[in-house]
């Protein structure tokens, strides 16, 4: 895990410029973004401590370190939450154990009638849906990927309105997932099927987005009732935080133009 941290910070230090960091900027430079000495300076940690991170030691900070880091680099609410999961470190698993749904919340998307909804696991797999939610995303079939979906699927650039918007946003949370899980065999392998199929996910992944799931809309192209923004949330559940409902409410759904 400390190598996806150190990863994760340079990532962040090279984006960020002295100006945006109220730095003067002093003859040419020959790398991007900030300097690991400025960093070091602006969150007042040692500069051997901070390159100790930056290469993956086995180092722990502290939470007033990861506070003045996250400061420093100016990140994002999802950034700083990243960033101490990251620091705190995760289970390794054992084997490549496929994933398996209970019963109980396997029939959760039934229950939901119309409305589309699937649970996905720790790596987007579909681990039960309705027959709503596959006459919505059109080719993606039972026991599939949704982010596979997303970028091998030419049905998914129909569906999706604002499709460039939702695949950033999904590899993106991916992104996170894969930070947080290094070395879990299927979140590897899904890693690397995408890079190779996807000319965006080549292009995308290195930039390290992250983002974690939320409620909002998306506009959808529904096979009955044409262009549509539809209101959805995400649910965790209980005792398999890595197992998610997700909801679209068609019931809410509103025209949602051309």
């Amino acid at each position: 895990m400390s190598v996806e941290l150190g990863t994760f910070l340079r990532s962040r230090r090279e984006r960020l410029t002295p100006a945006d960091a109220g730095l003067p900027v002093t003859g040419r430079r020959r790398t991007p973004g900030l300097r690991r000495e400025e960093l070091a300076l602006l969150a007042g940690i040692s500069a051997t401590w901070l390159t100790y991170l930056e290469q993956g030691r086995a180092v722990r900070p502290s939470d007033q370190v990861l506070d003045a880091l996250a400061r420093a680099l100016r990140l994002s609410g999802a950034e700083r939450e990243h960033l101490r999961r990251l620091a705190g470190g995760a289970e390794t698993p054992d084997s490549d154990v496929p994933e398996e749904v209970a019963p109980e919340v396997a029939g959760v998307p039934a229950l939901l009638g119309d409305n589309p909804a699937y649970v996905t696991g720790i790596c987007y797999d579909v681990l039960a849906h309705n027959a709503a939610a596959e006459e919505l995303f059109q080719g993606m079939a039972p026991g599939g990927n949704v982010v596979r979906w997303m970028f091998t699927e030419p049905a998914a650039r129909e569906v999706l309105v604002d499709w460039e918007r939702e695949a950033r946003t999904i590899l993106a949370r991916l992104r996170a997932i894969a930070g947080r899980n290094p070395e879990h065999p299927r979140v590897t392998r899904l890693v690397a099927e995408l890079t190779e199929a996807s000319s965006e996910v080549r292009a995308w992944w290195p930039r390290y987005e992250i983002r974690f799931s939320q409620a909002g809309h998306k506009r959808l192209r529904h096979p009955r009732l044409g262009v549509v923004t539809v209101p959805h949330a995400s649910f965790h559940v209980a005792e398999r935080p890595e197992q998610t409902l997700v909801v679209y409410d068609l019931s809410a759904a509103v025209d949602g133009g051309a």
